[in-house]
């Protein structure tokens, strides 16, 4: 199914540990860190999750370029992100785990921001949409006019679920449902101005019900399930099947973003509401937002998603999904190749060493240094060309079938999941010598290296091009 989500995006960091003894500065618990994981959590975590279900997802949202925002499109593979720019940094809500229970969390960059802009390709995805979820975070993208609009006119056509905020904007006239929780619902009745006596589930929801004008209303109420209002029937209840539940992060998610699923598929909105909450339980039993794959480890779909005429290319930074392509290559028997840098200005010596990488398997995957790690890397001036635009040049190299942009300073982590069998690299240098040759032979890869071409290379033709400006 194709399905577009509109909203917020947060990055999720948890840090997991153990504690087994006391600071002896204070009275406190000494985590000891196991593992560090992020995701993209808000509006992200509603995309991962229905891409990781196998449906085409296209998201719209505000993400900019800051190194939370690089660590989100990392976590979005999979998912085809339509972004207009911020105006502020990328929020990030760091929660801190022992074992298997929450202990502390830390909330930077999430106070409301302003209205960030839309493009022609975000409007687009939402008219071309077969369902539409909207994860509203309070970040200002659900108060864009020209999206309000779009979401407006898709309500006429397709189930629009909206998963509202307290900051956030009021749902459009005319969307299938709303899906508050319950002290959201209770929230907004009273500030609305209903009696206090009479801010039970059942009377926010009829409230919010007439205030925002939609076909439902779904007022969830945690382990004893939701409750389903809507115009002209009787308030119906949903019970959650029982479920050991330590974190219930992500369970709003899953429930809208499943609900817009079954909609979607024609299933009448009493069973759909009821499934969502059962697809919600299920989420929250196997772990929750807590047990997803760290960055890059979601499974992706296929390498392009198509939106009405519309080529949108997928993965963690809008480009054809690594981990994906590989395991499919694996497991037709083939040779994965992979090779890495920052490829700013491309010239022929590049294209000389990516045609004689590929030229050594089944196929040939680049990992591309992101615009923080390659300042980082070679100084405040570079990269001369963005990520998006050294990405896009790459791919129009027939000898190259995907690229996976990572933003640390080496690509370990990136060659982690893509496992080659085969990692080129040009130099002067032994194969042994490369600082990847560890890695890579952990799995049985081999490490293999070109010469460069002399007079050929990006700070060369960077100096020649400075001389004719």
């Amino acid at each position: 199914m194709r399905i577009t989500v509109v909203g917020d995006v947060l990055l999720d960091v948890d840090i997991n540990g153990a504690a087994t003894r006391l600071s002896p500065d204070a009275p406190v618990p000494v985590v000891d860190v196991a593992d560090i994981r992020r995701r993209a959590g808000g509006a992200g975590l509603v995309a991962t999750l229905l891409a990781q279900d196998g449906h085409n997802v296209a998201l719209v949202t505000a993400l900019g370029n800051d190194d939370g925002a690089s660590h989100v499109r990392r976590a979005l593979s999979g998912v085809a992100v339509l972004a207009g720019a911020p105006l502020a940094p990328t929020p990030t809500k760091t929660r801190v785990r022992i074992g298997t229970h929450p202990m502390v969390r830390f909330d930077e960059g999430c106070a409301p921001a302003p209205v960030p802009p839309s493009t022609g390709e975000m409007l687009a995805a939402i008219a071309s949409a077969e369902a539409v979820v909207v994860a509203d975070y309070g970040r200002g993208i659900t108060a864009n006019p020209d999206i309000r609009t779009a979401l407006a006119e898709a309500a006429r056509r397709v189930p629009v679920v909206w998963d509202p905020h307290p900051a956030g904007s009021e749902p459009a006239a005319g969307v299938a449902f709303v899906t508050p929780n319950l002290s959201e619902a209770t929230a907004s009745a009273k500030a609305g101005g209903l009696e206090r006596s009479r801010t039970g589930a059942e009377e926010a929801g009829r409230y919010l019900l007439e205030k925002w004008g939609s076909a439902a209303v779904l007022v969830t109420m945690g382990e004893d399930g939701a409750l389903l209002l809507s115009a002209g029937g009787a308030a119906e209840s949903i019970p959650a099947p029982k479920t050991n539940v330590s974190d219930p992060c992500g369970a709003g998610d899953r429930l809208a973003g499943s609900l817009a699923v079954h909609l979607g598929l024609g299933v009448e909105p009493a069973q759909a509401a009821a499934r969502a909450v059962e697809d919600a339980s299920a989420f929250l039993a196997a772990g929750g937002a807590a047990a997803l794959a760290e960055v890059g480890e979601a499974p992706a779909a296929s390498p392009a998603v198509e939106l009405k005429g519309l080529e949108l290319l997928e993965t963690g930074d809008l480009h054809p999904d690594g981990a994906q392509l590989a395991k499919s290559i694996r497991e037709a028997g083939g040779t994965v190749v992979a090779t890495g840098g920052c490829f700013d200005l491309l010239h022929a010596g590049h294209a000389r060493t990516l045609a004689a990488a590929r030229s050594m398997g089944d196929c040939l995957i680049v990992c591309l240094n992101s615009d923080e790690s390659v300042r980082r890397l070679k100084g405040p001036h570079r990269p001369i060309v963005s990520v998006e635009d050294r990405a896009e040049l790459l791919l129009a190299l027939e000898c190259v079938d995907a690229v996976v942009v990572f933003g640390e300073d080496t690509p370990e982590a990136c060659l982690a999941q893509i496992r080659p069998d085969v990692w080129v690299k040009g130099g002067d240098y032994s194969p042994e010598e490369l600082p990847e040759a560890r890695i890579i032979s952990a799995w049985g890869g081999q490490c293999v290296t070109v010469p460069f071409h002399p007079a050929r290379s990006t700070s060369g033709l960077a100096a020649a091009l400075a001389k004719v400006s």
